[in-house]
């Protein structure tokens, strides 16, 4: 018969406190605790319940990283605009200074303590808007306007509130799709080079010059476009054509989720790894139009609220790969 350590490659060892960076697979024996124990990792990830926020809304902006995220803006049910902002410190949402003009469909980037507001719809006859502001980790300031006023974004791109892009959504009503695309430098907005497919509702990740620009509508769009700071350029499509989900991440690492805006609303989350896209863990509830945080790669997410009949205060955490200490008992 074979030894655990033909099989594994290691043998089962003694420790007295657990090892602190153990492979998957690994299995130990804690003299102190006289406990055998293992680790497992698992690649895929997983999505674990979070904080609920304080307002049920969807169709707003985040910014940040899943323990320290900033969401803002939105549509409550009613058909109302909201002017909330909540930030998360990894367990509660707390309501902080309101943006100073209410809105949905709108974008942001940035972090927790510096983030960009741009574009959006502010209640009827739901004309789009150019209004653009920033957060310091207090309040909102407004600044200089988009050059072109747009809504029903999805994510965007930027690193802080002085250096962001913008791309894609709507100018309307009648909703015409853009392929608009507009960098910040800290002060204005300039048009450069537009997208290669005119889309609204789309996933966003990375800062201003390395951007990923996914999905969107109409109709339902898989195509993936990459940002070189110059011009953008086809590159791998999802797997499941969409809009409205959350997305976080960078331009090589990136992760989108749920979505559409039509019924049955997904689960589906697909991470990017610069190359092309895989399908993960599914959120735990079907929704579209989270607020999601920004993030920093595909390891890592928040999404907040979102529409599944009707708004809903849900926050889900997404970790990959999701590895946990496992106890053996003999019972």
């Amino acid at each position: 018969m074979a030894e655990y350590k033909q099989i594994h490659g290691t043998t089962v060892r003694n420790y007295t406190a657990d090892p602190s960076n153990p492979v998957n697979g690994q299995v130990w024996y804690n003299s102190t605790s006289a406990t055998l124990k293992g680790f497992t990792a698992n690649p895929a990830g997983s999505w674990a319940t979070g904080g609920s926020i304080n307002s049920a809304r969807g169709i707003g902006a985040g910014s940040g990283t899943k323990a320290a995220t900033l969401i803002f803006a939105g549509a409550v049910s009613g058909g109302s605009t909201s002017i909330k902002t909540e930030s998360y410190d990894g367990t509660s949402w707390t309501e902080v200074n309101d943006l100073n003009t209410a809105k949905q469909g709108t974008a942001g980037a940035g972090t927790q303590s510096s983030t960009i507001n741009m574009g959006g719809v502010s209640g009827p006859p739901n004309a789009s808007i150019a209004s653009t502001e920033t957060w310091d980790g207090t309040s909102w300031t407004a600044v200089n306007d988009l050059n072109t006023a747009r809504k029903d974004f999805g994510g965007n791109a930027g690193a802080d509130n002085t250096s962001a892009l913008c791309f894609g959504g709507t100018i309307g009503p009648p909703s015409v799709y853009q392929a608009l695309t507009e960098s910040w430098d800290g002060t204005s907005w300039t048009e450069a080079a537009d997208l290669n497919t005119a889309r609204g509702g789309t996933g966003g990740a990375g800062v201003r010059d390395e951007a990923l620009c996914f999905g969107g509508s109409h109709p339902l769009k898989s195509e993936t476009e990459s940002w070189d700071g110059t011009s953008w350029t086809e590159v791998a499509d999802l797997n499941t054509a969409r809009n409205s989900g959350g997305s976080s991440g960078n331009q090589t690492a990136a992760l989108y989720f749920g979505g559409p805006s039509s019924q049955p609303y997904l689960t589906n989350t697909e991470s990017w790894d610069g190359t092309s896209w895989t399908e993960v863990a599914d959120l735990s509830s079907g929704r579209y139009g989270l607020q999601s945080s920004s993030g920093t790669g595909n390891t890592s997410a928040l999404g907040a609220g979102g529409y599944n009949i009707p708004y809903t205060t849900a926050t889900e955490e997404f970790t990959s790969p999701l590895t946990s200490t496992v106890t053996f008992s003999t019972d």
